[in-house]
């Protein structure tokens, strides 16, 4: 059961209630994480932000989804795994052996792979990383503009992830567990 009681957008007002509209507009339909958020508006706004903005930047959806579940598995949070595979496979369109090796930050695409072994690398220097591992990236082709949205993108699922384990966020996709405990 959540720690954080879930906001029904039906009976939401004020700005959250604008707010749950919104996503319901724009993605067709309120995750049970939007609902919780929905406890501190600027939280579901800039959640909202940072995503939307990031949906719009140079890193495809199916990158964006590797890097979540790439970040989710690291983090051990079982919704965010739950909600980007079933996102991966259903949005992006990935396969199961992409998602599978995203979980481990590792890709069969090149320039993918290299996306995801510079988040992995930041996330577990917990900001931090070796100039080889930049250096890595950049001979792999990675932009800048890339490797600021794989930091962006990187904090995002961060947020998500942190947010949904203290709040224990109902799960309404199908269940899949990290690989580690």
């Amino acid at each position: 059961m959540s720690t954080l009681p879930q906001i029904n957008p039906a009976e939401a007002t004020g700005e959250a209630g604008e707010l749950l509209t919104e996503l319901k507009k724009t993605i067709g339909s309120v995750p049970n994480m939007a609902k919780a958020m929905a406890n501190s508006p600027a939280l579901l706004k800039g959640w909202m932000a940072l995503s939307g903005a990031l949906s719009g930047g140079v890193l495809p959806a199916a990158v964006r989804e590797r890097l979540a579940l790439a970040t989710a598995e690291h983090n051990h949070c079982t919704y965010c795994l739950s909600a980007h595979t079933f996102l991966g496979k259903n949005v992006a369109k990935l396969d199961a052996q992409e998602i599978e090796l995203a979980r481990s930050a590792k890709s069969t695409d090149p320039h993918a792979a290299a996306l995801l072994a510079l988040s992995d690398a930041i996330a577990r220097g917990h900001g931090t990383i070796d100039e080889t591992d930049l250096k890595a990236a950049r001979t792999a082709g990675v932009t800048d503009a890339e490797i600021a949205e794989v930091i962006g993108n990187l904090a995002l699922n961060i947020l998500t992830n942190y947010f949904n384990i203290v709040a224990d966020t109902d799960n309404e996709f199908p269940p899949v567990a990290p690989h580690t405990a």
